[in-house]
C-alpha cells in the first residue's frame, strides 16, 4: 500500500508531461495538413529526385 503513495504522483507527473507535450505540438501547428501528408506518401514522384 505504501507503493501507491509513490506511483500515483509519478503517474500524474508523467501524464502532465504528456499533456504539455501534446499541447505544444498542437500550438506549433504540427497537425495542420494531415490530408496532404496522406496524399504525399502515395505519390510516385521518384523520378524527380536524383538517385545517389
Amino acid at each position: 500500500m505504501e507503493v501507491l503513495s509513490y506511483l500515483i504522483p509519478i503517474s500524474l507527473i508523467l501524464g502532465g508531461i504528456g499533456l504539455v507535450a501534446f499541447i505544444y505540438t498542437v500550438r506549433s501547428n504540427q497537425y495542420d495538413d494531415p490530408e496532404g501528408d496522406a496524399n504525399r506518401i502515395l505519390n510516385d514522384d521518384w523520378d524527380d529526385h536524383p538517385k545517389p
